[in-house]
């Protein structure tokens, strides 16, 4: 229930056992005292079946983009209705020859009819081009192609909103043991003949005597077993992390395990003890001779040692400056928050030895007078490029905080090796802290000062939900990473659940939005980085459709106020939604995400989702198209020379024209919105395959419906031939 895979051993004082776990050694008679949601196990389960129900900081800001829109294109319609009743009914309102449409008196009521439902088609027409109905298809274009995307950097996407709200976090709280590090203990340094070996497990320079007691007294001196894979052929060790970690460091100094089992018998164990704090065994030889072999902590074994080898293979004796230069090496090795063990030997006469078995079981394995053989110091490694991953984070304005089992030493230790915690940093208040003291705290005392913690050490799956909590009512955005059961409270809790594919278990995975397939904390940058595209290319194809509806809400409106007509119609429209909104969402949805989205702060949970930039960029586009389509609209026929034409063939080439020209504004507008922030918007074009192939195809169909269709099909266009002023 801790996350950390080290014994927890019960006795009378601490006698509960937790629902779900495994023992490992021992043996007891077991009261069943809780069972389903009463246990721990229940509670953790209880905790991530609720369903918030909260919205994405997304789905929040696309939802009053949507409804201002709604309002304001509701009420311009509504607005233009009103002004072209007035103005039917006045006489206003003329019909393609320049005659007025309503005479009080004289048109039928037929007629009258017919053009109020015109009139309530223009009002329509409004409400369709001020709806972004493109936008629901953006965003699911942006998230699936995402999402299939990310599966090339190891992240399955559980949950598709998840993929953009990433793009928003502003802090990540993550697991130590497998995420950070490798969850693997290794044997990182060693001190063997009084000298320091470099790298630990070289045999270069090792005396035979010593790589020989020490392969023999750690193949039989230990819980843990190896053996060969049936399908690799690779070796396996098996055990607890530190006996691991022993093993796998004698086989690469050349132990054959089976073999080196074979040689000797054991006549008696000293089972490893947390009171005394090591373990020894009694070996026989082939030849008889008989050598007891410790292990243990390292301060411990050196008090009990009374002789050492040195780099010749020569017995010396332990002198008190021997053993303060030894103390040193131990004292260095726990300063760098490594857990060090030590092994010594010693050789006994068999005839002291119990014959009878009865006795040997009683028999006290000698222990003093002994020699050492080596200090090595263990530890869980970082993973390779954790800490320039930790650093790209923190160049975005995204603050990584460390949340472990483990105890507070450790995990400062891990936290500043990775760059989690700066220099100085660790001497500021609550920037390290345990979980019982965070726990201990109120709701409103926690809110004060969770911002700045960056590690907290000893914490329970309680703590870590309520370190998320509080994080969130701070406004943050929270990510979380976990590969317990103990994080699935968290991971359910938090913004955004990253489980990991590899150690996570099913209870984590179940609970998380995304699984990291390889483990590795570098891939959560990553998916940082795509959720970022993702909103960047949402935001993209919004300044693109506002700029489309405003334009088009524009130029509707002054028309139909100034004329009674309007010079894009509704099938018109809808074809721009058809080549446009669709083919528009797919070139701005599909862009690759580029490094530059990782130098700029995040978005968080109150920013807009519509920029200042994004409001200089549609203001001025918008300017720049309803001025041209109004020039068009008011002054089209001088423009084109159309003045000896009749009324009706005029205006509908005119308007044809202002379609085509409406079209292509939105055509280099695409280009426009590809980068909202910069000023060279070709940049990496030639990269962007899919844009290219679809602003080419969307002219090619844009100039085939302009050259070929017949007047009056389906957008209402008057064929102007391959040039739009050539008549066909």
């Amino acid at each position: 229930m801790t996350g950390e895979s080290k014994y927890v051993y019960k006795d009378k004082k601490n006698p509960f056992l937790m629902s779900g776990c495994k023992v490992a050694d021992g043996y007891g008679t077991m009261l069943v005292t809780a069972v389903g949601l009463n246990t721990e196990w229940g509670l953790v389960m209880a905790t991530i079946s609720e369903d918030n129900g909260e919205e994405t900081p997304l789905q929040v800001r696309l939802n009053g983009v949507a409804t201002f829109i709604g309002k304001v294109g509701l009420a311009v319609a509504v607005l233009v209705f009103l002004i072209l009743i007035i103005r039917f009914f006045t006489g206003h309102t003329e019909d393609k020859y320049g005659k007025p449409m309503f005479k009080a008196g004289k048109t039928s009521v037929g007629d009258a009819f017919n053009g109020i439902v015109k009139i309530f088609a223009i009002a329509v027409t409004i409400v369709v081009v001020a709806v972004p109905e493109g936008l629901p298809l953006a965003v699911t274009l942006t998230l699936a192609y995402s999402m299939r995307k990310m599966m090339a950097d190891k992240a399955l996407v559980r949950r598709l909103s998840a993929c953009e709200t990433m793009g928003s976090a502003t802090t990540i709280c993550s697991d130590k043991t497998g995420t950070l590090t490798l969850n693997q203990m290794t044997v990182v340094k060693a001190f063997i003949a009084g000298e320091s070996r470099e790298p630990p497990d070289t045999t270069e320079g090792l005396p035979p005597v010593i790589q020989a007691l020490l392969v023999e007294g750690i193949s039989q001196n230990t819980t843990g077993s190896v053996c060969k894979s049936k399908g690799s052929g690779e070796m396996e060790v098996t055990g607890s992390p530190t006996e691991k970690a022993i093993l796998s460091w004698a086989l690469k100094l050349g132990m054959n395990f089976d073999d080196e089992r074979s040689k000797s018998s054991v006549l008696h164990v000293f089972t490893f003890n947390s009171e005394k704090k090591r373990g020894g065994v009694a070996l026989k030889r082939s030849d008889s001779e008989v050598h007891i072999h410790w292990k243990g902590a390292a301060e411990i074994i050196l008090d009990l040692c009374k002789t050492w080898i040195d780099s010749s293979g020569s017995v010396q004796e332990m002198t008190p400056t021997k053993v303060d230069e030894n103390k040193k090496i131990i004292e260095g090795m726990a300063a760098a928050t490594l857990r060090c063990i030590a092994f010594a030997y010693r050789t006994c006469d068999l005839h002291n030895v119990p014959v009878d078995e009865e006795q040997r079981q009683s028999w006290q394995i000698p222990e003093d007078n002994l020699t050492l053989l080596a200090i090595v110091g263990i530890k869980d490694p970082c993973r390779p490029n954790v800490r320039e991953a930790v650093h790209i984070c923190q160049k975005a304005g995204v603050k990584v905080r460390m949340v472990t089992g483990d105890n507070i030493y450790t995990a400062k230790a891990i936290a500043t090796e990775c760059g989690i915690l700066q220099p100085g940093e660790d001497t500021e208040q609550y920037a390290i802290i345990e979980g019982r003291d965070f726990r201990s705290y109120s709701e409103d005392e926690r809110l004060k000062f969770v911002d700045k913690i960056c590690v907290m050490g000893r914490s329970s799956p309680t703590d870590k939900l309520y370190l998320v909590q509080a994080l969130r009512k701070r406004g943050h955005v929270v990510a979380v990473t976990g590969d317990g059961t103990n994080d699935a409270p968290a991971l359910h809790e938090a913004d955004i659940g990253l489980s990991m594919g590899i150690q996570g278990t099913e209870v984590a995975k179940e609970s998380s939005d995304i699984i990291i397939l390889d483990d590795n904390f570098a891939s959560v940058v990553k998916v940082v980085r795509w959720g970022r595209s993702v909103y960047a290319n949402i935001q993209k194809f919004i300044q693109f459709q506002l700029t489309v509806n405003v334009a088009a809400l524009t130029i509707n409106f002054v028309a139909a106020i100034s004329s009674g007509d309007v010079p894009l119609t509704a099938v018109q429209l809808l074809w721009v939604n058809l080549i446009m909104d669709t083919l528009g969402a797919l070139a701005l949805a599909t862009e690759a995400p580029t490094d530059h989205l990782m130098i700029r702060p995040p978005v968080g949970r109150r920013e807009p989702l519509i920029t200042n930039i994004m409001w200089r960029n549609l203001i001025v586009q918008a300017f720049y198209q309803v001025t041209v389509l109004l020039v068009l609209t008011f002054k089209g026929n001088d423009i084109l020379d159309l003045k000896l034409d009749s009324t009706a063939r005029a205006n509908e080439v005119r308007n044809t024209v202002i379609f085509n020209a409406f079209v292509f504004c939105q055509i280099f507008n695409e280009f426009n919105s590809r980068k909202p922030d910069q000023i060279n918007i070709f940049r990496g074009l030639r990269q962007s395959h899919l844009f290219v192939g679809i602003i080419s195809f969307t002219l090619v169909l844009q100039l085939a419906t302009s050259s070929h269709c017949e007047t009056h099909s389906c957008t209402g266009n008057t064929p102007l031939g391959l040039f739009p002023f050539e008549e066909t």
